[in-house]
């Protein structure tokens, strides 16, 4: 079974982290929500070919984000064109957040779990667990509350339950054979009890049901936890992205989403 390219992980993202405003400009889709998750709210090229009008382009992707009152964000990716980077720390943008992407056969993963409940959207219980993840915020809440309309894939989130109380829940999507999971959370009083594994294992068994072939994850390269977490279930480094800001912008951490 081939793995998936860049490409292929770059374009099944966007149906599984949707944004209400997408759009193109040259090999750049540039996406908005409500300010606070990374991928629904920034620019990144599609297409490592060169690309003669960079600078221009870079400047037109500025005012757009000013017109929407958000901060300006670029992810950078292997699909950049010659010089992005180059470009980007001319006008004063600076590195940040750098994220891997794991991925994993569904087949070798997937496990039901008879306490995992999967619902079309996220729920009290599921949001309540999620509110306890240290990279929460007012925009996130509101970006994870409005995800499920948007999906034009299918979508779940997972609650794990342990002794009756929601404990650990991920969300799922699945594009074609390729599926995403994120939100992975588990409260504080029960962590250190395998749940996160589970919770994962049972958003592969979800994602399975749906014929995913290939489960793939993001996790920012300083969350040394979750990347051991991850590495112990059998997912591997595909590749790496960083997102550019600008400091006068105030864009606070973007934590690999």
């Amino acid at each position: 079974m081939t793995p998936p390219d860049v490409l292929a992980l770059e374009r099944a993202t966007l149906s599984a982290v949707p944004a209400p405003r997408t759009g193109f400009d040259g090999p750049f889709v540039v996406r908005a929500f409500a300010g606070g998750t990374g991928r629904a709210n920034a620019a990144s090229s599609i297409d490592p070919s060169p690309d003669p009008g960079l600078a221009d382009r870079i400047e037109r992707i500025e005012a757009r984000y000013a017109a929407l009152g958000l901060p300006v964000r670029f992810r950078s990716t292997p699909l950049d064109p010659p010089g992005l980077a180059d470009h980007l720390a001319a006008r004063g943008y600076e590195p940040r957040d750098e994220t891997t992407i794991l991925m994993v056969p569904v087949a070798a993963i997937a496990m039901a779990d008879p306490m995992a409940e999967a619902r079309p959207a996220p729920d009290t219980d599921w949001m309540a667990v999620t509110a306890t993840a240290e990279h929460q915020s007012p925009k996130r809440r509101q970006e994870k509350e409005g995800t499920a309309p948007l999906l034009t894939v299918p979508g779940a989130w997972i609650t794990l339950r342990d002794t009756g109380a929601a404990a650990a829940v991920a969300s799922v999507v699945v594009a074609g054979r390729l599926a995403g999971y994120f939100d992975l959370a588990v409260r504080p009083d029960h962590r250190r009890r395998g749940l996160a594994a589970r919770a994962v294992r049972a958003a592969a068994d979800w994602a399975a049901q749906q014929g995913a072939e290939w489960l793939f994850c993001q996790v920012a390269v300083a969350n040394t936890a979750s990347i051991a977490l991850n590495t112990a279930l059998g997912l591997r480094e595909a590749y790496r992205y960083t997102y550019w800001v600008r400091p006068q912008d105030g864009v606070a951490s973007l934590r690999a989403f």
